[in-house]
């Protein structure tokens, strides 16, 4: 590792944790937390294993059962069996579930577009500039 690759690193980790901290208060008050707003998100796209979700969201599945058990007492998720594998528990949105995953991003959304709005254009247009490489940072092979 060079001593460059580790000091960008080293600020790009600083940086990730405030945005995570800051877009966890923007939900702060809502009933739903941002660990469970970020399960929802996983289902968006239809049902999924459980054992996928909690590999995605880095815990064990035991804690992705509590998380899961935790929503679906709340009527946010339903669980069900795969129709290959009836061994298989999935995990599937209800439309209450939908419906406070969109909520939620929509205030995150007008947050951040709040905060864009005090950037200078050509801070935006670097906002701009560096999704494309932060997708293929986040994409990279080994990512856990």
């Amino acid at each position: 590792m060079t001593e460059s690759n580790r000091a960008l690193a080293e600020q790009l980790n600083g940086r990730l944790r405030d945005v995570v901290l800051m877009l966890r208060r923007v939900n702060a008050d809502q009933p739903i937390t941002s660990q469970q707003l970020s399960v929802l998100g996983s289902l968006r796209d239809g049902p999924r294993r459980m054992t996928g979700l909690a590999a995605e969201h880095g815990v064990r599945l035991p804690t992705m059962t509590a998380q899961i058990n935790r929503l679906e007492r709340d009527g946010l998720v339903t669980r069900g069996r795969d129709v290959s594998d009836a061994r298989v528990v999935t995990v599937g949105l209800t439309a209450e579930g939908d419906e406070r995953l969109r909520s939620g991003r929509e205030r995150r959304l007008e947050f951040l577009a709040e905060r864009l709005a005090v950037l200078s254009e050509a801070e935006r247009a670097a906002v701009a500039a560096a999704l494309p490489a932060l997708g293929k940072l986040f994409a990279a092979p080994g990512n856990p």
